[in-house]
């Protein structure tokens, strides 16, 4: 049975991204702007519109999602003259008047005014869920709504819905140029909210949406819309395999499981090719590849001009790799494919674990021509996204020595009224997220993990939240027959599965991002899913690293046929 995702689209931007989203699935699902089936979509197509849909009393599609903002711009005044006006469930669509005027204190403020009636919308989509997986956020971190109010979301969605999943998409903005002079203050109060309150972060970097609008569309001067079809587009196809349900991903845990070992180094980069902006014919043409072949597309996922990140991959190392490949392909080539990258030593992986390209394979949507036999999806976690946020953090430090600003947040929230506390929390926590990604790229990562890096954390006490406690609650809340929405203020006790909590070791300190092994969760033998979500349960800590324990479900290069050794980052290049 699919579980569900209900979608957050917080701000102007989030809802811009988020709208054309959706626009994307209507298509890829054959569903008409007002919500029914096309004539030519039959009932029998083997997909999982459920997912992201749910159908109403008449029939026709409604999209889970939510739709907020503090000004009525997007949501009302664009989304009312859109063929896709109909669509949406008008309970939840939220917007306020005021705005925030780009300012995170005043977005935070305005999250805590409209809570009740926020959480109540949001509560009421969870219920409608029968068995709810989590949810995806689209923002911007820059602006003031999707930045502020978005983060005041985060920390409420952790405290009220403590077992579900929390991905985001998480739109940073160009460090070169701003029309915003408070964009680092709104960019670092909101990545310490991402770095504590979420288990998934896809980074979206408008730098290089922008680079790829120009050098591979080849548009002179790429509008918004442009580039919200490209993150449109990467989206929908992160989310293929659970619409598409094949043998592996096909839920958003395991997803996120299988590309984070660690909890808190959690920021995740896409890359796409061939990129094809829909209706867009010219756009089309401009993406110039002659023949797509499963070894041409995965060795183009990992160029540095199709990642939407700027941060350069030549420099660190790569944690972990998911390519999600959609066409008729077959798994031999796949195989082949690897063989060949692993040859010409394209990649480098971390030398403290497994080593591997995970390759998912999934269907493209029979409702849409696309000029291309095969397309490629890369989601990665790399350990130069520390370069993208040391990028931030300058930024940040440049305004903050003047406290040029200031005046701008310290009438909006008390808790700028007590000098800098504030923002000297989210130097901590930003720069041991550096630290910590820059430790992952040497052997001793493992030992540095579990020494413990001076770094603000969460309570101690408090369940931590990793893609392993996850993936263990949806076993005991599948067994407990659990409801959908999580609840509001739902206790670790309750009767939909225990919430894993862990202790620090009594040798580490307590600000230390590592934890017991001891508390460790550890699988059922008789669950059925014990067996296939091995690399899950392993990798949410350090150890035991087993490559063969932790590899166990994913697509790697091999010494020769059959059964061989597997791979680590210390020998995937020897």
């Amino acid at each position: 049975m699919p579980r569900e995702v209900v979608c957050l689209q917080v701000g102007q931007c989030g809802n811009q991204i988020g709208i054309e989203f959706w626009k994307q699935l209507c298509r890829e699902h054959g569903i008409s702007t007002e919500g029914y089936l096309e004539d030519f979509a039959g009932e029998g197509t083997d997909d999982r519109k459920d997912v992201f849909f749910y159908q109403a009393d008449d029939g026709h599609y409604i999209p889970r999602a939510l739709l907020m903002d503090l000004e009525p711009g997007v949501v009302k005044n664009r989304l009312q003259k859109s063929a896709h006006r109909n669509l949406f469930n008008p309970e939840n669509v939220f917007s306020a008047q005021s705005g925030a005027g780009n300012n995170w204190a005043k977005g935070f403020r305005s999250g805590e005014q409209y809570e009740e009636e926020l959480m109540d919308r949001i509560q009421r989509e969870a219920d409608n869920s029968d068995s709810l997986e989590g949810f995806i956020f689209s923002h911007s971190i820059a602006g003031g709504t999707g930045s502020g109010m978005g983060s005041f979301l985060l920390e409420s969605m952790n405290d009220n819905f403590p077992k579900k999943l929390i991905q985001t998409y998480s739109v940073f903005p160009d460090q070169t140029q701003s029309d915003v002079v408070v964009q680092p203050y709104n960019s670092m109060l909101t990545l310490k909210r991402l770095t504590l309150n979420a288990d998934s972060v896809v980074v979206l970097d408008n730098a290089a949406l922008s680079s790829i609008a120009e050098n591979r569309l080849r548009i002179a001067t790429p509008t918004i819309d442009q580039v919200n079809q490209i993150v449109s587009t990467v989206m929908a196809a992160s989310t293929t395999t659970l619409r598409y349900p094949g043998y592996m991903n096909n839920d958003l845990v395991g997803l996120v499981a299988s590309l984070i070992p660690t909890p808190r180094c959690h920021f995740l980069m896409t890359g796409y090719t061939p990129i094809v902006l829909q209706h867009d014919k010219e756009a089309a043409r401009s993406d110039h590849i002659q023949k797509t072949s499963v070894l041409e597309v995965m060795r183009r996922l990992l160029q540095q001009k199709n990642i939407m990140v700027s941060a350069s991959t030549k420099q660190g190392c790569y944690v972990s790799i998911l390519n999600i490949i959609q066409g008729e392909v077959d798994p031999t080539q796949v195989h082949k494919a690897l063989q060949r990258i692993r040859e010409r030593r394209l990649v480098q992986f971390i030398p403290w674990g497994p080593a591997g390209i995970q390759v998912a394979l999934s269907r493209k949507s029979p409702y849409i021509d696309t000029p291309h036999k095969v397309n490629g999806m890369m989601l990665a976690n790399h350990t130069c996204m520390a370069e993208l946020f040391k990028g931030t953090l300058a930024q940040f430090e440049t305004i903050i020595k003047r406290n040029a600003y200031l005046h701008q947040f310290r009438p909006e929230h008390p808790m700028f009224e007590d000098g800098n506390a504030e923002f000297d929390s989210c130097r901590e926590v930003v720069t041991s997220l550096i630290d910590e990604y820059k430790s992952a790229e040497t052997p001793q990562y493992t030992e540095w993990g579990m020494a413990g890096a001076s770094a603000a954390q969460p309570d101690p006490r408090a369940p931590v939240r990793t893609s392993s406690t996850l993936a263990m609650e949806a076993v005991a809340e599948s067994r407990g027959g659990g409801g959908g929405g999580g609840g509001r203020g739902a206790s670790s006790g309750s009767a939909r599965g225990a919430k894993w909590t862990v202790r620090p070791t009594s040798s580490a300190p307590t600000t230390s991002p590592m934890r017991s092994l001891e508390a460790r969760p550890v699988p059922d033998a008789s669950s059925p899913r014990s067996s296939k979500s091995s690399a899950a349960w392993e990798n949410a800590y350090f150890a035991p690293l087993d490559p063969a324990a932790t590899c166990r479900r994913r697509f790697i290069p091999r010494e020769g046929p059959g059964s061989g050794p597997r791979l680590t980052g210390q020998n995937w290049q020897k």
